[in-house]
């Protein structure tokens, strides 16, 4: 198998991808009105800005986008609509320009690098779009696991070493996050607080994020490991920038079979475990501390109350 380089004419321009919560609303509320209950995808355009390799995207709009489920080289992008619709939101803030391209997914189509292609050949043809290299947002309006919904790459020209070959264009993984401003916060902390279960409790639901955690680790171990069989198979070329990221993973693992670590973790382990032991027997002692209280508190009502029926009757005599 030839080994396969990925070249860019350009220095790596996208490092991050940033979403904001405005643009998963919207994006989640397109999708609910053209293809819930569907195999359907929807597709639109991402508003932003770009500033030392972050890309901020804090604002989206539709387009009307169909496709053919059995031949995926036939598909249309309403760019007109893009056009116009474009054009209307840069009256209202100017500083927003098109950075790339959203779509439901849930993962990469073959005819994504297609429509790609499309939004990059504007960038020369027309002043609707300003950015070079658009980035592509996939984003999981589904998800059936807890964690960010989102997953971004932008297009890198990839050549064979032996050049046999003509180069062509694949997609690029770069990191992303969710963010926003403080008034987005707010927007968000009251619809949550609308969603919100009051009926669980503090404690359950920080046990339920730490399974979640755990479970989601595990799928990332058996994502890496599939991987790398893939890798000694041959099925798929050797990435050195993966494995390079895997080692610095390896790198930054404890060494569990150092004495003073593993000391160290008994020791912590020990002072939390007695924290929880002394928070268990005062508990208990304060709920029977309250208990005698209560049947002490009851008596004295007996007694006040038999007081009374026995001053009654003396006093009408």
């Amino acid at each position: 198998m030839d080994v396969i380089k990925t070249q860019q004419i350009s220095s790596r321009p996208i490092e991050k991808v940033v979403v904001h919560p405005l643009v998963l609303l919207s994006i989640v509320d397109n999708y609910n009105r053209v293809a819930k209950d569907t195999r359907k995808r929807v597709v639109g355009v991402l508003l932003g800005s770009t500033f030392k390799g972050t890309v901020d995207v804090s604002n989206s709009y539709a387009v009307p986008f169909e496709e053919d489920d059995k031949d995926p080289s036939i598909w249309f992008l309403d760019h007109n609509y893009h056009e116009s619709m474009f054009s209307m939101f840069k009256r209202i803030n100017a500083k927003e320009h098109v950075v790339g391209w959203y779509s439901t997914g849930p993962k990469l189509r073959e005819n994504d690098l297609d429509i790609h292609g499309l939004f990059n050949e504007y960038v020369y043809r027309t002043d609707i779009l300003y950015v070079p290299n658009p980035v592509l947002v996939i984003i999981d309006v589904e998800p059936k696991e807890l964690g960010i919904p989102t997953k971004a790459y932008y297009a890198v020209e990839e050549v064979k070493e032996n050049a046999t070959h003509k180069s062509q264009k694949v997609f690029v993984h770069v990191p992303s996050e969710i963010a926003a401003h403080e008034v987005e916060e707010i927007g968000v902390e009251h619809l949550l607080r609308d969603v919100k279960d009051t009926t669980i409790s503090t404690l359950a639901t920080e046990v339920s994020a730490k399974l979640t955690a755990l479970k989601g680790l595990d799928a990332r171990l058996k994502e890496i490991r599939s991987y790398l069989d893939l890798v000694i198979d041959g099925k798929l070329p050797l990435n050195h920038e993966i494995l390079y990221h895997l080692q610095d993973v390896f790198n930054l693992l404890p060494n569990l079979n150092v004495a003073d670590l593993i000391k160290a973790f008994a020791v912590k382990t020990n002072d939390m475990m007695l924290v929880i032991y002394l928070s268990s027997l005062i508990r208990s002692v304060i709920a029977l501390h309250n208990l005698i209280n209560n049947k002490m508190l009851n008596k004295e009502h007996e007694r006040a109350e038999d007081s009374k029926s026995v001053a009654v009757p003396s006093a009408a005599v």
